[in-house]
């Protein structure tokens, strides 16, 4: 992302009460990021990379905890998506996702056995 984009968007973001700042660019990389401070210490790190997608790192200390991967079609994404994307993001899963697709609804997963009843599938009982 260049600068003045990168700017533009952490303004629009703060404006919607998210925790944004501009990212500088890693040596030899011209490319400026988004960091946004998620409320439990972690920060998502927001295309610092030089591709052409929108995608985060999540990181603890410095260390990759989760990551929001490429968002489809975000290379050509305007500034008002780019921010809606950063700020409707789930951090909460170690691989996040982006706002989901309206009248999709994920299936919600069983819930995990019991020991007693690993027990009787296995043995039988």
């Amino acid at each position: 992302m260049e600068e003045n984009r990168a700017r533009r968007v952490v303004e629009r973001l703060r404006g919607r009460n998210v925790f944004a700042h501009l990212k500088l660019p890693h040596a030899g990389l011209t490319q400026y990021g988004i960091r946004v401070v998620l409320p439990d210490g972690r920060e998502a790190i927001w295309d610092n990379d030089g591709t052409a997608g929108l995608e985060a790192q999540v990181m603890r200390d410095g260390i990759l905890v989760g990551f929001v991967p490429s968002i489809p079609g975000s290379e050509s994404f305007s500034d008002d998506e780019i921010v809606s994307a950063i700020a409707g993001a789930d951090y909460d899963q170690p691989i996040g996702r982006s706002t989901p697709v309206a009248g999709r609804r994920p299936t919600p997963s069983p819930p995990p056995q019991s020991l007693t009843q690993r027990l009787r599938t296995t043995f039988g009982g």
